[in-house]
């Protein structure tokens, strides 16, 4: 998500910063193409249209002209303009994480609490409803009760039964014939008499907006009462994404928004347009298939994605989640004392692996968008992983712990057993050794690298 609105604006910033001195009407050729760029990521025109005037106000004063880095002053001031319109000029909504609320979301009341879930047929109510009722049983040691108000699409409810079979969460057994507003009673009593913390409501879509959608879900709000009512909304549904906000709030009323698919091709704007329409915020987002791809919405770093300033703080946080940290410490330790075996670099590929789309990952790093066409070249990808780990994999114990050993005739049997050339078992023994000397120094520097293992991205190592 953000990709062509990160690729534009930041081809716009590097003009300012080449410029030096700046002049109103360099700012001003600025601004109109920053404002292009939002319109064709499907920001919506009133919000684009606020969102300038508050920037070209801040943007165009004395104090910015004559500054020592006037395109830099540029970028921050539409950094912050970001972050107010994600986080609603609400600093606690812009770093949820710091909030102490489980997943994002507001459960303060008696158990057990209700969360509803509204949305258009499609959106990824039922995926998001088990993804949340995850994380708040992994994170938060919540005890989680599912139930499908989808009485009309087919086998939405068994739907819910297998996601809850898979991620262990129990869900309330459908009734042939029963109407939703009824289920949610059912389940409502059900967390009382059984002691669940929360009960999670996936209600029925509808390919639009109707009359029918709209009484079935106060029906059931006035029966179930939630503290959170959710809108799950699909990244890429663009303009719309403003409109449909708009209705659910003003006609059910809605405590927030779970925006899917952002790992797709989504130009973005969804985000924008919906937290600006709605002064609701956007509390969580799916990035991925998986059960446990949702991550809680950053309005500052989700800005610093878009102007490519990367996330290094959702690096870390996935990174503390993934690594085993004793290992990490271990490995660590071992290279600054100049120990690092082929058993080391395989023990950091899987860790990063575990980690995700190793893609995603690098996206995370600061300049990483300038660095796109070399990191393309270099074909980093999750196969380049799975290949490096075939050919350590491929060699004997004694060689993954002496790589002093590895001769000629022993990488054409490691080539042969791990399916790849020659050629790439000498590029995989260069990059080991050359690792081996950075994380020497690297693990002395403590940090990121050091919580990693000492590991770098794979493949970033020169050849």
């Amino acid at each position: 998500m953000f990709n062509g609105l990160s690729d534009r604006l930041g081809k716009i910033f590097d003009g300012l910063r080449k410029r030096g001195a700046l002049r109103e009407s360099d700012v001003d050729q600025a601004l109109r193409e920053i404002r292009v760029a939002l319109l064709e990521a499907d920001v919506g025109l009133s919000v684009v249209r606020d969102f300038m005037a508050r920037v070209r106000e801040k943007a165009v004063g004395e104090a910015v002209i004559r500054s020592i880095t006037p395109g830099q002053m540029v970028v921050k001031i539409v950094h912050d303009e970001l972050v107010s319109v994600l986080s609603g000029d609400d600093r606690e909504t812009a770093r949820p994480v710091e909030t102490g609320l489980n997943a994002g979301l507001n459960l303060a009341g008696t158990p057990p609490v209700a969360v509803m879930m509204l949305g258009l047929q499609g959106s990824g109510k039922t995926t998001s409803t088990a993804k949340i009722a995850h994380r708040l049983t992994t994170h938060d040691k919540k005890k989680v009760l599912m139930a499908s108000l989808d009485v009309y699409r087919p086998a939405a409810q068994q739907q819910l039964v297998v996601l809850g079979r898979q991620a262990n969460i129990r869900v309330l057994q459908p009734v042939i014939g029963e109407k939703p507003p009824a289920i949610a009673r059912r389940a409502m009593q059900t967390g009382r008499l059984e002691g669940f913390d929360v009960v999670m409501l996936d209600t029925a879509g509808r390919l639009q907006i109707d009359a029918g959608l709209i009484n079935e879900a106060v029906e059931i709000r006035n029966t179930a009462k939630p503290l959170e009512i959710l809108l799950v909304a699909d990244a890429m549904i663009g303009q719309d994404s403003a409109n449909i906000a708009r209705t659910f709030n003003e006609k059910v009323g809605i405590t927030g928004i779970v925006l899917t698919r952002v790992d797709g091709d989504a130009r973005g704007g969804a985000a924008l347009s919906m937290r600006a329409t709605t002064g609701k915020p956007v509390k969580l987002m799916g990035t991925g298939e998986k059960i446990d791809a949702l991550d809680i919405f950053d309005a500052e770093r989700i800005a610093g994605l878009i102007l490519g300033m990367g996330d290094v703080v959702g690096l870390v946080e996935k990174a503390r989640e993934m690594v085993d940290e004793e290992v990490a410490e271990a490995a660590a330790r071992r290279m600054m004392k100049g120990i690092f075996t082929f058993e080391d670099m395989q023990q950091q590929l899987s860790q990063v692996r575990r980690m995700g789309d190793i893609g995603g990952l690098i996206g995370a790093l600061p300049g990483a968008r300038k660095m796109k066409d070399q990191i393309a070249g270099a074909n980093i990808n999750d196969r380049m992983i799975a290949r490096q780990e075939a050919i350590i994999l491929s060699m004997t114990p004694r060689e993954r712990r002496n790589p002093k050993l590895l001769n000629g005739s022993r990488r054409k049997r490691i080539a042969a057993g791990s399916g790849t050339s020659v050629q790439e078992v000498n590029r995989l023994v260069k990059q080991h050794r050359q690792m081996g000397a950075m994380m020497k120094k690297a693990g002395k520097r403590g940090g990121l690298t050091s919580l990693l293992g000492g590991m770098p991205p794979p493949g970033m190592m020169p050849h």
